[in-house]
């Protein structure tokens, strides 16, 4: 009843829709886009209401020395993860909207007392225009996919490290152009004549001579090995980075703490999108049901690897919690403002392309649903209000805890894991999540142990 095509188009044309803030310069900048979609499929009627829900856009993370411990800035503005910090700002207005007595989209009562459940015919998409950074980006390149990074020897290893690959490699990637290992391959080809057998061996021999020269090159992540992981070999060609391991997102010339998209899709995939403050209200977790990426480089098996294949065995998970398995899909339309297009669209007179600073989320709720901001705050903020209400984005953790709380006081019949308890801090509220916290701990034990665990500290405001 949808098509990844469709989805595409659907999250595209809403993108166009949006106002001018925070969007790139057409032909100067370009940014990646991700966005959850909500299907509620009508038997009946054999139609399925498809609606973006929460859309984001984004390339940047902010350094571990800038993160703050009052919760009020946004560690990590990938597409991707501004897209599902959209989507909990919109399930926890859903779920208001439910205990007060109104209209939801989303949700009805479970059979738990003070539990809500997802209406029968309602599921979740995830669509994301690029391949996500870390695991499911690393695969080898295939037909005239040019390699954005130079290729790697022995003595450029060290130095290739040291300089640190960001994002905007693994956007590069979208490139097209041949590489001069093709490009001989295909001169060769262009003179083949059929029936011509030594001539025939001739050309196999030249192409297997031009390939050990021209070893075949992998698709790059700027994404680094968590620490205390086995680090990527750096060698040459298919050997440049190891596989299925976790990765943090690279900073501005310091690492974050901020764990790739693949990462980061995977752990959801077991915990559910809703986060831990949202489980406490809901029967059993949120999966998405498809996750759909657009048109770029991409593979299949780096995809379900990433996001599959590393906790497909996890087992004694709390009732309700699974390894989940999503279909896989790609569309066969591009993100007009991704890097491909932007280059296309280039003008000498427009200096670097360079990524758009600048973060969009946009949620269907009823109250200032866009929210802009710019290295972890809203965008244009001056230096003066750092710090307050009016600087912090409408999806940080602070803002994500103040609309929790407010669901909490309009909730006359609160769930188990809320009765009774003296809890005041986002962290409090996180631990109490038991289910969720339990699933959380098989997941490290049993796929990601060198999980990096955030400092407490940051977790303990109110």
């Amino acid at each position: 009843m949808w098509s990844p095509d469709e989805i595409a188009s659907l999250c595209y044309n809403h993108f166009n829709k949006l106002p001018k803030r925070g969007k790139p310069e057409a032909g100067r900048e370009w940014t990646l886009l991700a966005a959850v979609i909500l299907l509620t499929d009508s038997s009946e009627l054999k139609t399925v209401r498809k609606q973006v829900v929460s859309l984001g856009t984004g390339t940047k993370c902010i350094s571990q020395s800038a993160m703050s411990t009052k919760g009020d800035i946004l560690n990590d503005s990938h597409a991707e993860v501004i897209a599902r910090r959209g989507c909990v700002r919109y399930l926890t207005e859903q779920l208001f909207r439910a205990v007060s007595g109104q209209s939801s989209d989303v949700f009805c009562p479970g059979s738990e007392e003070g539990k809500w459940t997802v209406k029968p015919g309602v599921s979740f998409l995830f669509f994301t225009s690029q391949t996500p950074c870390g695991d499911a980006s690393i695969f080898p390149m295939t037909g005239s996919q040019a390699q954005p990074c130079e290729p790697v020897n022995a003595l450029q290893s060290e130095e290739s490290e040291r300089r640190g690959l960001k994002r905007h490699a693994e956007c590069d990637l979208e490139e097209t152009r041949q590489s001069p290992r093709m490009k001989t391959s295909d001169n060769h080809s262009s003179r083949r004549k059929s029936g011509n057998t030594s001539e025939h061996e001739a050309i196999t021999e030249n192409k297997e001579s031009i390939e050990r020269a021209h070893p075949p090159d992998l698709h790059r992540t700027g994404a680094k090995c968590v620490p205390d992981s086995p680090a990527d070999p750096l060698q040459p060609g298919l050997l440049y980075h190891s596989v299925g391991v976790l990765r943090l997102k690279p900073g501005r010339g310091e690492r974050t703490l901020s764990l790739s998209c693949s990462d980061k899709l995977a752990r959801w995939g077991v915990l559910g999108f809703q986060g831990a403050l949202l489980s406490h209200y809901l029967q059993a977790p949120l999966y998405f049901r498809a996750v759909v990426v657009g048109k770029c480089p991409y593979s299949h098996q780096a995809m379900q690897r990433a996001l599959k294949t590393r906790c497909s065995d996890v087992r004694d998970l709390p009732s309700g919690f699974s390894a989940h398995d999503p279909e896989i899909l790609q569309s066969a339309l591009g993100f007009p403002h991704n890097h491909t297009h932007t280059e296309a669209k280039h003008t000498h007179t427009q200096g670097r392309i360079s990524p758009c600073g600048a973060a969009i989320s946009w949620c269907a709720v009823s109250q200032q649903p866009l929210d802009v901001t710019a290295n972890g705050y809203k965008q244009g903020v001056t230096k003066k209000a750092l710090g307050t209400s009016q600087a912090r984005s409408l999806i940080s953790k602070v803002e994500l805890l103040h609309s929790f709380l407010k669901l909490v006081a309009a909730t006359e019949e609160l769930p188990e894991s809320l009765r009774g308890k003296d809890l005041k801090t986002y962290w409090d509220y996180k631990q109490a999540a038991g289910a969720y916290q339990q699933a959380w701990t098989q997941l490290r034990l049993q796929a990601f142990p060198l999980w990096p665990r955030s400092p407490p500290e940051l977790l303990l405001f109110s």
